[in-house]
């Protein structure tokens, strides 16, 4: 009895060249709907699958290929006589491979304004029925989910007269990681329409976007993958204009520049050591934002990673080019600063046009833990307006204020324990990732590259002792911005009054572990 192959694929890239094959080969071709018309289109004969079911399509095609005469030939053990001896009975003749790729749902979910009775449509049902029982039935029969697979497959039977057992078997599981991965993006696309709800069972699906050299470490194997569907703003979309390949902790470093950056609308640019801030300006143009930035901390903005909003000039390329640089990343490059970065071989310039797009309000913030996973959605706020309260005996001046609203921003974004010292929508000083308040307002007073005398404080959580207040207020800090809410407010509240420092409340926490 001839072999057979089923095929049917929306993906049709390579299709006709390794049909055209089997059938050289001596396979028999069953194909249905598109994929039919094109090998008969290229001469190559083709079994009708209304000749193996003897039965029509229906309901607009939605039904095809489920029926027992599909799936019994699939799931037939050979060497189980009685499995043989029942589809004989039944006059089902065995499949021997599958060849099938599935209805573009993600590229549908990806169209601009897409309706949802559009994307339902785009939901395969036979394709991963069919799949999913060849690929049960690896021992017997070839299924292929990737052209890329037709080479090895042609490859083995033209050698041997048959697929190995460990070929069937790494291609059965690229099908269930094929199906799984197709039903988890449904399932996250029909997710998206209900907010503010986290789903009892979560299944997540992402595509590799490239291996890594390392991890972390040079020990560690790693690689970078990215959301199915449409992501804006996201490291995953930029355009790599020159430099080697990125590091995993270049890539993590780059996205923490990316999400502290996304909270300004005025030329600003981020410099980041380790996933912290090493020094945020904002200025009335790139030039001047990235000198404040600079000016923060000139020692540890070596070998860090920059981010700008607004695209990079030769003067600024002449300026960040004094120094080691890993990263730039920009909305996009002067034909001439691209010129002068350029000239260094290591460094990475990336360009992202839609470098302001902050994640939906939605998206989930993932923490992977021994065992488990911790999900929150991701801390989108930065302060609710009616909330803000001065509780000081002073207010703040109006300058004060933008400086507290510029460092606030800032502080949202390092780790805790944390504090910014800012003035003139720059940072001065910043105490990142400490086991208690004071020594992070120590640091951030100690790390200060200029004078912080008129400056201010942002907190990413309360004060619960009056010693955080009374080290700023010695250094020359006259305003805080935290979000209180601890038993001990008073202390603080009287300590500030104590040395006229006014102090605001935001009503809303950020600590980032």
């Amino acid at each position: 009895m001839k072999k057979r192959a089923l095929i049917s694929v929306s993906d049709k890239t390579g299709i006709v060249e390794f049909a055209g094959k089997l059938k050289a080969l001596g396979i028999e071709i069953i194909s249905t709907g598109g994929t039919a018309k094109t090998l008969m289109e290229n001469g190559i004969d083709v079994i009708s699958i209304f000749h193996i079911t003897g039965f029509p399509e229906c309901l607009d095609g939605r039904i095809k290929t489920l029926h027992p005469a599909v799936h019994g030939g699939l799931l037939a053990m050979r060497d189980h006589p009685e499995h043989m001896k029942q589809i004989e009975a039944l006059n089902i003749q065995p499949i021997d491979m599958v060849v099938i790729n599935l209805y573009p749902f993600k590229e549908t979910i990806a169209k601009e304004g897409v309706a949802l009775e559009e994307a339902i449509e785009n939901i395969d049902i036979g394709g991963p029925a069919m799949l999913r029982s060849a690929a049960k039935n690896h021992k017997d029969v070839v299924v292929i989910v990737n052209p890329g697979d037709y080479g090895k497959v042609l490859e083995e039977l033209t050698a041997a007269g048959e697929v190995s057992y460990d070929t069937k078997y790494r291609l059965a599981l690229k099908v269930f990681e094929h199906t799984a991965h197709y039903d988890a993006m449904i399932a996250q696309y029909l997710r998206e329409r209900i907010h503010g709800e986290l789903p009892d069972l979560l299944t997540m699906t992402f595509e590799k976007v490239q291996d890594l050299r390392y991890g972390e470490n040079p020990h560690q194997k790693a690689v970078f993958y990215k959301e199915t569907g449409k992501v804006e703003g996201s490291l995953v979309n930029a355009i790599q204009l020159h430099g080697k390949e990125l590091s995993f902790n270049n890539i993590n470093d780059a996205n923490g520049a990316l999400e502290l950056l996304k909270e300004y609308e005025e030329p600003t640019v981020v410099a980041v050591k380790h996933t912290n801030a090493c020094g945020v300006g904002s200025g009335y143009d790139i030039y001047d934002a990235y000198l404040k930035a600079y000016a923060c901390d000139p020692v540890s903005i070596f070998g860090g990673i920059v981010a700008a909003n607004r695209k990079i000039d030769e003067k600024t390329a002449l300026e960040m080019n004094k120094i080691f640089l890993e990263i730039i990343i920009a909305p996009d490059f002067e034909e001439e600063a691209l010129e002068v970065l350029a000239s260094k071989k290591n460094i990475r310039l990336l360009k992202l046009p839609d470098i302001e797009k902050k994640q939906p309000p939605n998206a989930m913030d993932i923490k992977k833990v021994h065992g488990g996973l911790l999900i929150q959605e991701v801390d989108y706020e930065l302060f609710v307006e009616e909330d803000l309260k001065v509780v000081t005996d002073r207010i703040p001046t109006k300058k004060e204020m933008e400086d507290m609203l510029f460092a606030w921003k800032v502080v949202k974004h390092i780790k805790s324990n944390g504090i910014v010292l800012a003035k003139d929508k720059q940072t001065l000083g910043i105490g990142p990732g400490q086991v208690n308040r004071i020594w992070a307002v120590e640091n951030a007073i100690r790390q200060a590259n200029i004078q912080v005398k008129g400056s201010v404080l942002a907190s990413d959580a309360f004060f619960p002792f009056s010693d955080c207040v009374e080290a700023a207020a010695k250094a020359g800090i006259t305003a805080i911005i935290q979000p209180g809410g601890s038993v001990r407010d008073e202390e603080s509240i009287e300590m500030a009054n104590r040395y006229g420092i006014t102090m605001v409340f935001t009503g809303m926490r950020h600590f980032k572990h």
